[in-house]
């Protein structure tokens, strides 16, 4: 998987030459800021109302969404169950869409950010589907209930929604790419997520901006 290898190399860099810009944009002002160490990243303030705290939150769900394809890929592992799955992908995107509406927010631009939530996680049951294919004694001894995942799954989409619903104007700002990959960056560095957990937080957040 050495095509992970650059998306780490981005998170890295982003932990150092980004926490400028987020002092900047969480309302640290325009002091000039001394060159940040990783420790000064994970400790940057965010103002409540800042860009950079309204595009955080879209971040860190990502990363708990993501984490819930490890429990749907241990449900579905050696039952003959579909990674893809139409039907569910359909539901969630147009309860979604519903939902973006009822909070006056954009029912496209949310879909779009799901569809890639939806890959995200593929891209995660896929990773796994791999290896406990190569190494049997890696696979999950225990099959979670799907029904129950996707209760957290549907619950976690629901503050995604209001994430995003809360953050218009941050999304379609130009600094928004550099602050969704230092948020991106902080939530790998915190969590310790490994190559494939990586790449699929870069996928999930691709349509986060504009």
């Amino acid at each position: 998987m050495s095509f992970i290898s650059p998306i780490i190399g981005t998170m890295r860099r982003a932990l150092i030459a980004g926490a400028t810009a987020t002092l900047l944009f969480a309302g640290a002002g325009g002091a000039a800021a001394a060159p940040p160490s990783d420790a000064s990243v994970s400790a940057a303030p965010a103002a409540a109302h800042s860009p950079y705290a309204q595009l955080r939150p879209l971040a860190a769900l990502s990363a708990e969404r993501l984490a819930t394809g490890d429990l749907v890929a241990a449900a579905k592992w050696g039952t003959g169950s579909p990674i893809d799955d139409p039907a569910r992908e359909r539901v969630v995107l147009d309860s979604v869409a519903e939902q973006a509406r009822q909070l006056g927010a954009d029912p496209e631009a949310t879909v779009r950010i799901f569809r890639d939530q939806i890959e995200a996680s593929k891209i995660v049951q896929r990773g796994l589907f791999r290896e406990w294919d190569a190494d049997p004694s890696r696979a999950p001894a225990e099959r979670p209930d799907l029904n129950e995942v996707r209760k957290e799954i549907n619950r976690l989409n629901g503050e995604l929604v209001r994430a995003i619903a809360a953050s218009p104007q941050a999304r379609s700002a130009p600094y928004c790419a550099p602050l969704v990959t230092v948020s991106a960056a902080r939530i790998w560095y915190e969590r310790h997520l490994d190559p494939l957990h990586t790449a699929a937080l870069a996928r999930s957040l691709r349509s986060v901006c504009g």
